[in-house]
């Protein structure tokens, strides 16, 4: 069996990692790659933006799935194309990426369907956008309607840092294409919680609820992040909240895009807030959350391969079920100097060898390649470095250490991850 892994960050380390141990005798593929998966898998040289060029290998090359990773692939219709070809791809088709690729559109087909989600207003032009918010009171958040790599939102405090977050997205200042429709919403309050749902476009198999910290200061303070680290399982997902997310939420929006004609068939990234107790739409992305799935996949006790194929085939998931591990998971994510708004590239980095091969510890790499014979950055996100233990406590401890003992010139990293659950654990104790 042949298996092509788009992209080259965090997030496909660890699907590689996680799908190797599902189908060891598999052949695996990855486009260029980084320095953690040259051992996991071969290097194709085509980049993920190149769809047609990565068709026609995978054709040639006879892949029996490939597994889009990033979200610009799947916006650009990399799925539309590998089937049009016969090629069976993991992912939504670019109308459903909509989800996630217009947050205007999204935030419509939410309102129609009666899922819960703040408040909102979109904008194509500045007079109205201003209009608006001098009418309602702050804070506010600002969003970037197109992909802007998880970092194309503003949590405005006041109506002026609205109006210039408006003003600088709307120009295309801030995040070019993607900022020149934006969408103006309600501030939420309370604790954010990320779910994923696989669906074969009707029944979906909700994964373990985890916790993103996006952003980049500890105390959850300074700009947003792609995510500075992760933990799961989340005490505050309760039964009963699951329950809230699946009939309030993943049902009726999968219903509803395909309502519209857009069936989605891959990973729907829920993204929420526990807004007094309830379940409440931040944002959806149409493919596994960086760096949730670092926390996330180590956690699992069943094959995940089979599922994805079943999807990637057009086929039904119904009744379909993943076994967890009865441990807790905890990610901290290593980034360069400069970090989020720039990135050093070429600084060496050292590994140390007991760090490496610790049982319970999951290095998994993102901006990083081997120059030389030597480990250097090659991206802002440089590591991610998990650790599953029998508590989150554990899992913290046995993360943060090891993230102590790897050294590049420049890193950052927050040691708080997990600080809210930890601290439910800590009244509790």
């Amino acid at each position: 069996m042949k298996i092509l892994i788009v992209g080259h960050g965090g997030r496909e380390h660890a699907l590689l990692d996680c799908l190797r141990r599902d189908r060891p005798d598999a052949r695996f593929f990855i486009t260029i790659g980084n320095a953690g998966t040259v051992q996991l898998a071969e290097s194709v040289p085509i980049a993920p933006s190149d769809i047609d060029a990565l068709a026609t290998w995978a054709a040639g090359s006879a892949v029996d799935l490939t597994i889009v990773g990033p979200e610009a692939p799947l916006a650009g219709g990399m799925v539309d194309v590998f089937a049009a070809r016969g090629l069976a791809a993991f992912g939504p088709t670019r109308d459903a990426t909509a989800i996630e690729s217009s947050k205007a559109w999204a935030k419509r087909l939410m309102a129609e369907a009666g899922v819960p989600t703040a408040a909102f207003a979109a904008f194509t032009t500045i007079g109205a956008a201003l209009e608006f918010i001098d009418a309602h009171d702050a804070p506010l958040v600002v969003k970037a309607s197109g992909l802007a790599a998880g970092k194309g939102v503003i949590i405005a405090l006041t109506r002026e840092d609205a109006k210039a977050a408006a003003r600088d997205m709307l120009s295309g200042h801030s995040f070019g294409a993607a900022g020149r429709a934006i969408v103006i919403e309600q501030f939420l309050t309370g604790e954010e919680l990320s779910v994923f749902a696989l669906t074969d476009g009707t029944d979906a198999i909700l994964m373990l609820p985890a916790q993103d910290h996006k952003r980049i200061g500890e105390g959850d303070t300074g700009p947003n992040t792609g995510g500075m680290g992760a933990y799961a399982p989340v005490s505050i997902a309760n039964t009963a909240v699951i329950d809230q997310i699946r009939t309030d939420i993943v049902e009726p929006t999968i219903a509803a895009l395909r309502e519209a004609g857009s069936p989605f068939r891959g990973l729907l990234y829920c993204g929420l807030m526990l807004t007094d107790g309830r379940p409440v739409v931040i944002e959806f992305n149409a493919r596994f959350g960086d760096p949730e799935t670092q926390a996330l996949l180590p956690l699992l006790d069943a094959p995940l391969l089979d599922i994805m194929m079943t999807i990637a085939r057009g086929g039904s998931i119904a009744g379909g079920t993943l076994a967890w591990k009865h441990a807790a998971a905890l990610t901290t994510v290593l980034a360069s100097a400069g970090y989020p708004e720039s990135s050093t590239t070429g600084v060496p980095v050292h590994i140390p060898r007991e760090v490496a091969e610790a049982d319970g510890l999951f290095i998994y790499h993102a901006g990083s390649r081997i120059q030389d014979g030597q480990l250097v950055t090659d991206g802002g996100r440089v590591l991610a470095v998990t650790a599953i233990a029998d508590s989150l406590e554990k899992a913290a401890r046995c993360s943060r250490d090891a993230v102590a003992r790897i050294a590049f010139d420049g890193r950052q990293y927050r040691r708080d991850i997990g600080w809210r659950e930890l601290q439910r654990h800590a009244r509790t104790a």
